[in-house]
């Protein structure tokens, strides 16, 4: 998102980074797995392309924090055929995305948490 091109793009049309930026995920040839901490835009659009056919992800972690349309993102995956993980509520963030995947990482190595 901070990639300069990513705020270019953006700006000229009248969109968020988050938004361009699971555009570009979208053309990563490889599986992927997304942590969204902080951006009900990159949640929603994620979503879009899903549904467009455009990326399948292994795994969503969806927890932005916030108020504006925060509740409605995440709601969108809680009813999906997607894996995901997913906060309810207005609570989360990049901290909680960030625990979520050393868990998982923990986890994987077979250690316990």
């Amino acid at each position: 998102m901070s990639d300069e091109l990513v705020a270019r793009e953006a700006k000229a049309r009248g969109v968020t980074r988050a938004y361009v930026s699971m555009e570009r995920a979208a053309a990563l040839d490889r599986p992927l797995l997304f942590a969204i901490g902080n951006a009900p835009t990159a949640l929603v659009r994620l979503y879009e392309l899903i549904g467009e056919g455009i990326l399948h992800p292994e795994l969503v972690i969806g927890v932005p924090v916030g108020f504006v349309n925060v509740v409605e993102a995440k709601e969108l995956f809680l009813h999906s055929d997607i894996p995901h993980i997913v906060a309810r509520g207005r609570k989360g963030g990049s901290n909680v995305a960030a625990a979520i995947c050393n868990a998982m990482l923990y986890l994987a190595e077979g250690r316990s948490l």
